[in-house]
């Protein structure tokens, strides 16, 4: 450690031996050329060396460089010490000075708040105004403050939001005021998606059950009773009660998924998926469906691969509601056309485009924008008929939104419906590096 070393004759074995060789030489020179006989000449260089050790062995007094030094080296490791705690707190935190600056932050705020910078101020990140309010009042009253807040892009999601006054001066605590604050945020959102699931599949499951339930409960009473010994009229109910059962089945899968991906909705998937593999995948899986409504299904890929981040199986469900959609309702267009496409943006990255249309009776305007809602039909008996739930386009949209992705809606009136998917593309260079989905 050289910071606390004195140069020369004050420290070390060197200055030793340099004192004790300057005793010896004295000793030599009053014994030669003074005339002293040796047991004088050895007291003189003897006393020589016990002052000099008293005078090294003095108090020492370190200079004004030295303490400046030593100061900065604390100023150091308390750095190094906050950076350490901050990046080991399990949640979102961000330490601010008493103005609202950004003094250092964790990871984990980085990731949530991309445009957190140290030395700025708070609000030019965060536009959360309740959120630098209850920075104040933990300023004001020195004490802890809660709030919950909620972020609605790009997906909803809700944290508690905690504001906690550090002292760490002398006279921040002597004078019960606040060196820093502490802002640390807890995500509530899976919390808050579960409570709403809950209420959204009793709420739903309840509603959309209630008519085929109460169908089957009918016809299973007139089989029981005046039907009971009419074969032709008992095989008739039976086939009507199983199509029924079926629809139920179909709309506690599609609550289910619909559940499931609303749950993860605010998670983006990072595998990578080539949708032109995959899009050939949901074309052969639903070949039989399609052939016997007597339509043929077509593929224009016009790039040889389209990788994108997301989940495999949510995306060939997507593919798939969209896909037989446009069978079951353009059925008299007798074709479906898919179209991928790769499309650049100036400044940003490119874009996966798929395109699924078909040539039937199109969608009148006014029922384009809600589309996408949970249980809402054009036509609600054909939608029925068809085996319809009124839940495969809120899939998609979810799906979507979890993919961070876009669906448009075009339709003309006799001329048939296109449903467009946007999802931003992978470079085909840089898709080789990262995890690629399950098979298709």
């Amino acid at each position: 450690m050289g910071d606390d070393i004195d140069a020369g004759w004050n420290e070390g074995w060197l200055g030793a031996l340099l004192l004790y060789g300057a005793g010896a030489l004295l000793a030599l020179l009053l014994a030669k050329a003074g005339g002293l006989v040796w047991p004088a000449a050895a007291a003189a260089g003897l006393a020589l060396v016990a002052v000099g050790t008293l005078l090294r062995r003095r108090p020492r007094v370190r200079a004004p460089l030295e303490d400046e030094m030593l100061a900065r080296r604390a100023a150091r490791l308390t750095d190094l010490t906050v950076e350490g705690l901050m990046a080991a707190l399990p949640v979102p935190a961000i330490l601010l000075d008493p103005k609202l600056a950004v003094r250092t932050h964790n990871a984990r705020a980085a990731a949530l708040l991309p445009a957190l910078r140290r030395g700025e101020p708070l609000t030019l990140s965060l536009r959360a105004p309740e959120v630098v309010e209850v920075v104040r009042r933990a300023l004001a009253s020195n004490s802890p403050q809660v709030i919950d807040y909620a972020e609605r892009v790009p997906v909803a999601r809700w944290f508690s939001v905690e504001a906690t006054p550090v002292a760490v001066t002398p006279e921040a605590r002597d004078g019960s005021r606040a060196d820093f604050i502490l802002l640390s945020l807890r995500d509530l959102t899976e919390e808050r998606r579960l409570e709403q699931l809950r209420a959204d599949f009793v709420a739903n499951a309840s509603h959309e059950l209630r008519t085929p339930l109460a169908s089957v409960v009918g016809f299973i009473e007139t089989i029981q009773g005046p039907a009971r010994n009419d074969p032709e009229a008992r095989e008739r109910f039976l086939g009507i009660m199983l199509a029924q059962a079926r629809r139920m089945s179909r709309l506690i899968d599609d609550l289910l998924s619909l559940s499931r991906v609303e749950l993860n909705e605010h998670v983006r998937p990072g595998a990578v998926v080539d949708l032109v593999q995959l899009l050939r995948h949901v074309r052969d899986t639903l070949g039989p469906f399609a052939k016997a409504q007597g339509v043929t299904v077509e593929i224009d890929a016009r790039p040889a691969t389209l990788p994108v981040l997301g989940d495999n199986d949510e995306l060939i469900r997507l593919f798939e509601n969209l896909v037989q959609n446009a069978i079951k309702y353009g059925a008299e267009g007798k074709r479906v056309e898919i179209t991928l496409d790769r499309e650049a943006r100036d400044g940003r990255a490119a874009e996966a485009i798929v395109s699924v249309r078909d040539h039937g009776p199109g969608i009148p305007a006014e029922h384009l924008p809600r589309l996408t809602e949970r249980f809402y039909r054009v036509d609600v008996a054909s939608s029925r008929d068809k085996g319809g739930t009124g839940l495969g386009l809120a899939l998609v949209k979810h799906i979507l939104n979890r993919h961070r992705g876009r669906l448009s809606i075009e339709s003309v009136q006799g001329e048939g419906a296109t449903f467009t998917v946007r999802i931003e593309a992978l470079d085909t260079d840089g898709a080789t590096d990262l995890p690629v989905a399950g098979g298709a």
